[in-house]
């Protein structure tokens, strides 16, 4: 089970790294805004040190800053110039002439993780157009009263049908046990946040022993 750290904390992220759990990191605007304010490309650079410091190539999504798709293009290929990364991926969200973005990036060698996904059919899509990784939100599926079990076990099913590479990261996860369903249910990886990581090393009765 690949478990990827959803932050963009650094003090988070060496700690993963250092305890060995992690097997990519995932970011976005959002989670950025919560950070000291800083240069953007100079907040990622920190995060590629801290993966180089601990010898981790492991995978790296960070997302555009724009909902203009030619503006996407131009950020994707500023992003793998100035960070150097060689496991870099882009994240683009899911949207028709997203599409073509997806597409363009791929044709030319830079690895895309589209997310915002909730459904098969968005997931297919994505894929079909080139994208590594397709990150569907588990937990925002459930906000509306839908099953992302369902989901995530149908795209499984879909890109093994059609031999795609494409890869399933499930995102959006509140709890542990979320973690253990989606990858049951068929997810390559889940991308939770350090404090629902760090809450699957506990137990009352792992205390108990301990005492």
């Amino acid at each position: 089970m690949k478990i990827f750290l959803d932050s963009a904390n650094l003090d988070e992220i060496k700690d993963c790294l250092e305890k060995g759990v992690i097997s990519g990191i995932t970011t976005n605007p959002s989670l950025l805004s919560k950070e000291p304010k800083t240069a953007f490309v100079k907040h990622i650079k920190k995060i590629v040190s801290l993966c180089k410091e601990f010898e981790r190539d492991i995978p790296l999504s960070v997302e555009v800053i724009t909902t203009d798709p030619e503006e996407m293009i131009t950020q994707a290929h500023q992003l793998v110039e100035d960070l150097a990364y060689e496991n870099l991926n882009i994240k683009i969200p899911i949207g028709w002439e997203e599409l073509a973005v997806i597409s363009n990036l791929s044709s030319n060698g830079i690895e895309v993780n589209c997310t915002c996904l909730h459904t098969e059919a968005q997931c297919q899509l994505a894929a079909n157009a080139g994208a590594k990784y397709v990150s569907i939100f588990m937990c925002r599926i459930k906000d509306i009263g839908g099953d992302p079990i369902p989901v995530i076990e149908n795209t499984r099913s879909l890109l093994e049908i059609s031999n795609s590479d494409s890869e399933i990261i499930v995102g959006s996860i509140r709890h542990q046990r979320d973690i253990f369903e989606a990858s049951l249910a068929g997810g390559h990886i889940v991308t939770a946040s350090y404090k629902v990581i760090q809450s699957m090393v506990g137990h009352p009765q792992t205390d108990v022993a301990i005492e």
